[in-house]
């Protein structure tokens, strides 16, 4: 191993989280991984350590500000890291007013507080040694409102923007950013109960991935220094297709008659 790397993937224990730990793996001689499912961590930490990558694991839940604060430790302790997967994320399903609004407040402090924390923790070290990526996973949901799913598109379109504005910000650093959007992808949290009514298996072959897929369009992206990636050939007609809506509603606001 050439350079001997540190990784921190948060929602480490399924899915993307997993996938970005897998690949990751071989450049990493150090590996924090954070998810809420101890056994499903250990699994991966024996997995990546028969190929000498020295695993910390972190089973706590970023909806707890004591749960943060062990990230945020780890992150001091470790040093300036190579990368940053910013990853942990859940949803759930129906009209707004409908939903408990405590658990709609969670999912703001996951994806929004939990993301601004570990970022702010991490950012000064990167800086300094003038190196470091930062990936914060996003979703489709950010380029067009869809019912159902208010809180969860909102938290994520502040994903997106907030990561474009950080990446003009760590221009010139060394620190590169990349905000990562998946469409629909083969993990758990597509086979949650709260998907049940949209009845996913009948949903077009076509716009489902692998998760081991939109990673590696990850890296990829990473590599030509892209600070967004869409992945997959069908979601990047459909950001077009929405960005292209959001340019004619705006052309009609501004030219009503």
């Amino acid at each position: 191993m050439s350079e001997k790397k540190t990784a921190l993937v948060t929602g480490a224990s399924a899915g993307i989280g997993r996938e970005f730990a897998r690949q990751l793996a071989p450049q990493c001689s150090q590996m924090i991984l954070v998810g809420r499912r101890e056994e499903r961590l250990r699994e991966l930490a024996e997995e990546l350590e028969v190929s000498g990558v020295r695993c910390t694991l972190l089973s706590v839940d970023l909806v707890e500000p004591a749960g943060v604060e062990r990230v945020v430790k780890a992150i001091d302790e470790a040093g300036p890291l190579d990368y940053l997967v910013n990853n942990a994320g859940f949803t759930i399903i129906g009209a707004f007013e409908t939903l408990p609004l405590s658990e709609q407040l969670t999912m703001c402090q996951t994806h929004i507080n939990a993301t601004l924390a570990l970022t702010h923790a991490a950012l000064p070290a990167m800086k300094a040694a003038g190196r470091g990526a930062l990936i914060n996973v996003s979703s489709m949901v950010t380029f067009s409102p869809y019912k159902d799913v208010a809180v969860y598109g909102g938290t994520k379109a502040f994903v997106t923007n907030f990561s474009g504005a950080l990446q003009l910000e760590l221009e010139g650093t060394g620190v590169s950013v990349q905000c990562l959007v998946p469409g629909f992808t083969h993990t758990e949290l597509h086979d949650r109960k709260a998907f049940e009514q949209y009845d996913t298996p009948e949903v077009p072959a076509e716009l489902w991935m692998e998760a081991c897929d939109v990673v590696s369009e990850s890296l990829a992206g990473l590599a030509d220094d892209l600070p967004l990636v869409v992945a997959g050939a069908v979601n990047k007609r459909a950001a077009i297709d929405a960005l292209q809506n959001d340019l004619l509603a705006l052309q009609k606001a501004l030219n009503p008659n």
